[in-house]
């Protein structure tokens, strides 16, 4: 375990993430903490004023090698994809080394792997649940761009993102009412319904898109021509700038009522939480890179994997940053290229996965929250 070594009780404010402090009391009410470069003094108000300060503890720990996890049915079951060896291995000499990649449920208490998808000759992943969790948007690739599928839960059948009007889907996502949405080949994006009806969206045909995300009659998208991201209103059919520069994911809120956004400036990157007009924009997080972000079902807690350089040293970990105390927990050390994190529905365990250059590997973590005087 030491590629992911747990690091219990990391707890840091959350734009100070990988810094690490000492402090002294100089003698009446006053602390004076020392960061890498700067000093900051604390006024103690008096040792008799407890306060209640919000904690993140790490419990039980599993790695699931040569697996991805994408998302939980259930406290006790996860979406993965892992090889399959009970296939042939991949025909194209480049792959000819891997067995296909399959999609599967896993009980995380038995370890009972049940097929959902398996399919000759080709890589399955890139997985997604649907809001109800009834329906699941998956990938299907060997090289090159994967082409989108989306499957029934309860039948296992599929039909593919294809086809006129839209030529092929670019990408593919949930809305929150249970649509999917996504850029085309066609040029600008498509919705399309669980049962395989299909649409060009006619009020954004703006070339060649990057994010299509809606939430409720509201698209946030940007392109390849402007990265800056934009919300169209679907009723008023007004554009505008979110003023937030150029963009590179943006995660709503299970409530719907927030953003997460992924922000580049120059070589660094910021996950800005903010309004859904892009208002308020506070930065929760910064670094060389930022990963695997996801929000807990009741939204006090986001997850993402990030690296940072930090006095000259790079800084690597999983975190976990809690809304309601406005600090992070660094929860793994050695975290890197985390590509996904996903909550169970209690907000009790994590999973995330990582990319080890020549496959996947996931890990679940028990998350504890809690108040101490």
């Amino acid at each position: 375990m030491n590629k992911n070594k747990i690091a219990i009780m990391a707890c840091v404010p959350a734009l100070l993430l990988a810094l690490t402090a000492c402090s002294e009391n100089n003698g009446g009410n006053r602390q004076v903490i020392h960061e890498p470069g700067k000093t900051i003094t604390v006024i103690d108000k008096g040792s008799e004023t407890q306060t209640a300060e919000p904690a993140i503890t790490v419990g039980d720990y599993k790695m699931y090698e040569k697996t991805e996890i994408f998302g939980w049915l259930d406290e006790d079951t996860v979406i993965v994809s892992k090889e399959n060896d009970s296939l042939a291995k991949m025909k194209l000499e480049e792959l000819a080394d891997s067995y296909p990649r399959s999609l599967y449920r896993l009980n995380l208490k038995t370890g009972e792997l049940v097929p959902l998808k398996e399919q000759e000759n080709a890589f399955l992943g890139g997985a997604s649940l649907s809001p109800d969790k009834k329906h699941l948007i998956y990938q299907e690739y060997t090289l090159g761009d994967p082409a989108y599928y989306v499957m029934n839960l309860e039948t296992l059948k599929s039909f593919g993102l294809a086809g006129d009007p839209i030529g092929g889907a670019v990408s593919a996502g949930w809305a929150d009412d249970g649509s999917i949405i996504g850029a085309s080949y066609a040029g600008g994006a498509y919705t399309a319904s669980t049962n395989g009806d299909i649409a060009a969206l006619k009020e954004l045909n703006e070339g060649a898109l990057i994010i299509v995300a809606k939430l409720g009659d509201s698209i946030y998208y940007n392109s390849n021509a402007n990265e800056a991201l934009k919300v169209l209103d679907l009723n008023t059919k007004e554009t505008k700038d979110m003023g937030l520069g150029s963009v590179g994911g943006v995660i709503p809120s299970p409530d719907g009522k927030q953003l997460l956004v992924k922000q580049y400036e120059g070589s660094k990157v910021k996950l800005v939480l903010c309004d859904l007009d892009g208002g308020n924009a506070k930065t929760i997080a910064e670094g060389a890179e930022l990963g695997g972000i996801s929000w807990s079902a009741d939204q006090r807690l986001i997850a993402y994997g990030m690296r940072a350089e930090v006095s000259g040293a790079t800084v690597k970990g999983l975190y976990v940053h809690d809304l309601l105390s406005n600090e992070a927990t660094r929860i793994a050390v050695d975290v890197e290229n985390a590509v996904s994190s996903s909550w169970s529905p209690s907000g009790d365990k994590l999973s995330y996965s990582v990319w080890n250059g020549s496959g996947y590997d996931s890990n679940v973590v028990e998350i504890h929250t809690s108040l101490q005087n």
